[in-house]
Parts: structure tokens; C-alpha cells; sequence
């Protein structure tokens, strides 16, 4: 499914006021902090669903059809920085919150922090699920705490390389396997008039998926207070080594997502792109003209012979704080994510990656993509995904920290400023933003 550029809107993360009550089986109740009772409710439950899941209502006819006592209303929206994300946490406040609703890994913390979650960490039947998923996306919804979970990991992005097979091969340049090479062949490309790759001024979740497999630890929290950490030494390493790019002008800096973004890889002007397993589709539906000259190759690496991917993107279904049957939004939630059935539609309808460890092995993902000359791509990615690292935590406030980082970019592609300082700038305004929202920081 192709990520658009995220809207730098600013979600007002008020403090919500959510009155916590027994749950059970009873209509009339909410479920209790951390979720202390996870029994079925008594009789026929109704859930309400909240997605942009393209053709999810397809996915979710297969469930209700098996399951007549536990129906599921779906309910579509824009995507989560589009609008439905600032709906949630109205809704969480006016105490009408969907019953389950879907958030991507980086923004899952807002709604943390805001006691908006349900913790399924009690619920048996997910604490009895967790192996059945890649270790790290788990740890995207359980924060790291142990015996709490605070949604189901859903689908996942890791890193690979694109690149066109055809002219690397023209003009005998090896695949690069370390990001040393990554650069060498830059500059070759350059020499024979293409760009390696188009640097994003706007992507800040690409870039922060190349800072975590170089080890970065943008955000921490010791149970008391966040810590900010986005110019640590390996975010610093991968700001100097993209900065050279720039400065030698290797790199171009088309915005990304419009037409002209499209041109560039259509064009043959762009050689590679370092991207998530969506990235596959968002080539072939941008750059027709290039079908089966494109391949896919793991991730440059920061020494030789290592094995380490980035991951962008990725979602969980999460239970909102306000359902009166957290135990069958939690079975649904699980059928959703864990089902060959229902992995196998939304690979098809949405192109979403499954979070699984069995999920790799779908039949849809292990054939040759004609697009990439026939090569089974998802191998590739399938490898990634047991190669990211789990302890990259996501801040509460990245919607705002993502356009403070993409405005500090964009003066650092032209020259303005430079990357290193973009990210120094960002870390002081995330700082500011938790304080104004009385969120702990020490600094």
C-alpha cells in the first residue's frame, strides 16, 4: 500500500478525561486500566471498527459470516495523520471511541500517553499469540513492558534496496552491499548522468527507519520520563553520511510523492531507492515504463558482512479504552492479524505485509513479481523483517516532530542548514512540545 507524505497537521493532544469502569460482560461497562478483566462478554456483542484499510469491508464479511454472535461494524476514514487519529482522541474524550481502531507503530505512544488504550496484556488469548509474531513488532505494542500489550501488531515495512538491474549492469557498477559502497556507486552514477537516489526532504519516518538500523534510540522512557535522543551517535552517523550525498550533489531532492518524484525513477533518472517492502508497489505504479529492469537486494550495510534492516511503517489494531468487550475485540483483532485467511485478503485488497512470522510464507509472497523480472522480491524483505532491530521506540508526539525535522530537511537540501542541525533543532522543539502538554522529558 503506498504511503503518501504524512500531513504535518498538528494533533492536539489534550489530556482526556476517560473514566475508567469494571468491564465484564455487562453493556453499561468500560473496561478497567490495564484491562484487569478480560472475559467474554454474555451473549451477541456488536464491535465497531475504524480504518482506511482499502476493501477491509471484504476481510471483515469473511469474519462476521463465521461468527454470527460477534459482529463487526467497519468504518473508514481518512488515513491516520489525514484526519482519523485527531478523530480518535475526540471521540476517546466524548466517550463514543470505536470499539478497535487502526495506528500505525509511531503514533501508537500518543495515544499511550493519553490513557486511550486498552491493555490486553490479561487477555490470554493474546498473551498465548505473541510468538506467532516477527519479535520487534511486538515490542512496537508492548513498549517493551512486560506483560502489557497495548494492541496487535498488524502489518510491517522492512527495508530493502531497489535498484535498476539493467543499469547497474550496463555500466558494470556492483550492487552496493555496505553503505561505503552505497556512495562509490553514487558517484558513478553520477558520471553516467543518473542520481543514485532521490533524498526525501519530507519522509522523516524513512529516514528515522535508516537511523534505527544504524542503532539510533531516537526516544526512551525509564517509566517516569522521556528522553529525547535524535542527534545520538548513530543518527549522527547517518545525517554526516547523507550530507556528503547532498553536497556532492549525488543525490536529487525532487519533493517526494508528486509527479516529478514519479519522473525521476520513470525516467531512469533515479537508480535506486531505499525503501519499505510497499515501496515495490509504489515503483511499479509510478514508473511503468521500467517494468522488469527493476531488483531488490538488502539494505547497504554500515560494516561488511553484517545483517541489520531498517523498518518503515507498520500498524497494529489497537483497543480503544471506552470498548465494553475487550475480549472479543481482542479475538477479532487477532483473527485479523494472525489468520492465513484473512493475511492472505489483505495482502491482496491492501498489499499489507504481515506482521507474522508465518505470514512470510504466504503463497502471494513467495512467487516471482513480473514487474522486478520475475525475481520472488518478498524473499528479500521476508529475510529483513527477522533483521530489525526491537528496542527503537517511537515518541508521543511524532506528527509535530516529524514536520519540525521535515522543515529543517528542506533548508538543509538547498544548502540553508544541514541535516545534523535539522535534527538538533527538532530534538529542542519535541522537547518543548512534551512540556507544553505536561508530558515528562528530562533533558
Amino acid at each position: 500500500m503506498r504511503l503518501r507524505a504524512r500531513s504535518i497537521a498538528i494533533l492536539l493532544l489534550s489530556t482526556l478525561s476517560i473514566t475508567a469502569c469494571s468491564s465484564g460482560g455487562d453493556d453499561d461497562a468500560a473496561t478497567t486500566a490495564g484491562a484487569a478483566s478480560c472475559a467474554p462478554s454474555s451473549g451477541p456483542v456488536t464491535l465497531t471498527y475504524t480504518t482506511w484499510i482499502p476493501n477491509i469491508e471484504k476481510v471483515v464479511d469473511v469474519w462476521n459470516k463465521a461468527n454470527p454472535d460477534i459482529q463487526v461494524k467497519v468504518q473508514t476514514g481518512p488515513n491516520g495523520n489525514g484526519g482519523t487519529y485527531a478523530n480518535f482522541f475526540n471521540q476517546l474524550k466524548a466517550g463514543n471511541a470505536p470499539d478497535l481502531g487502526h495506528i500505525e507503530y509511531d503514533a501508537l505512544p500518543s495515544f499511550r500517553v493519553q490513557d486511550g488504550l486498552t491493555d490486553l496484556g490479561s487477555c490470554d488469548i493474546v498473551a498465548s499469540a505473541q510468538s506467532k509474531f516477527i519479535d520487534w513488532t511486538w515490542n512496537q505494542v508492548s513498549f517493551g513492558e512486560q506483560g502489557h500489550v497495548y494492541g496487535i501488531p498488524q502489518d510491517a515495512g522492512p527495508m530493502a534496496l531497489f535498484y535498476r538491474k539493467d543499469l547497474f549492469e550496463k555500466n558494470n557498477i556492483p550492487v552496493p552491499t555496505t553503505w561505503e559502497e552505497y556512495a562509490a556507486a553514487a558517484a558513478k552514477v553520477k558520471a553516467a548522468g543518473g542520481y543514485i537516489t532521490n533524498f526525501s526532504q519530507s519522509d522523516i519516518n524513512q529516514f528515522a527507519g535508516l537511523a534505527w538500523q544504524a542503532g539510533a534510540h531516537w526516544f526512551g522512557n525509564d517509566g517516569t520520563n522521556w528522553t529525547v535522543s535524535m542527534t545520538d551517535d548513530a543518527t549522527k552517523k547517518v545525517a554526516d553520511y547523507w550530507q556528503g550525498l547532498i553536497d556532492k550533489k549525488l543525490v536529487s531532492s525532487v519533493p517526494p510523492w508528486t509527479p516529478e518524484w514519479d519522473n525521476a525513477y520513470n525516467s531512469s533518472s533515479a537508480w535506486t531507492w531505499v525503501s519499505a517492502v510497499w515501496g515495490a508497489n509504489s515503483i511499479a505504479s509510478g514508473a511503468p515504463k521500467t517494468s522488469g529492469k527493476w531488483a531488490v537486494a538488502p539494505m547497504p550495510q554500515w560494516s561488511a558482512g553484517e545483517k541489520v534492516a531498517g523498518n518503515w511503517g507498520g500498524s497494529s489494531t489497537a483497543v480503544f479504552k471506552t470498548s465494553k468487550h475487550p475480549y472479543e475485540a481482542a479475538k477479532f483483532a487477532l483473527w485479523l492479524n494472525t489468520s492465513t485467511e484473512a493475511l492472505t485478503l489483505l495482502n491482496k485488497e491492501a498489499n499489507l505485509y504481515p506482521a507474522t512470522k508465518e505470514g512470510a510464507s504466504l503463497p502471494a509472497l513467495k512467487e516471482g513479481v513480473e514487474f522486478y523480472g520475475g525475481q520472488p522480491i518478498y524473499d528479500v524483505f521476508a529475510e529483513a523483517s527477522t533483521q530489525v532491530k526491537a528496542d527503537f521506540t517511537w515518541g508521543p508526539t511524532m506528527t509535530q516532530t516529524y514536520a519540525d525535522a521535515s522543515d529543517g530537511f528542506k533548508k538543509a537540501v538547498t544548502g540553508q542548514s544541514t541535516l545534523t542541525q535539522a535534527l538538533t533543532d527538532a530534538q529542542a522543539k519535541t522537547v518543548s512540545t512534551l512540556k507544553s502538554q505536561s508530558i515528562p522529558v528530562k533533558e
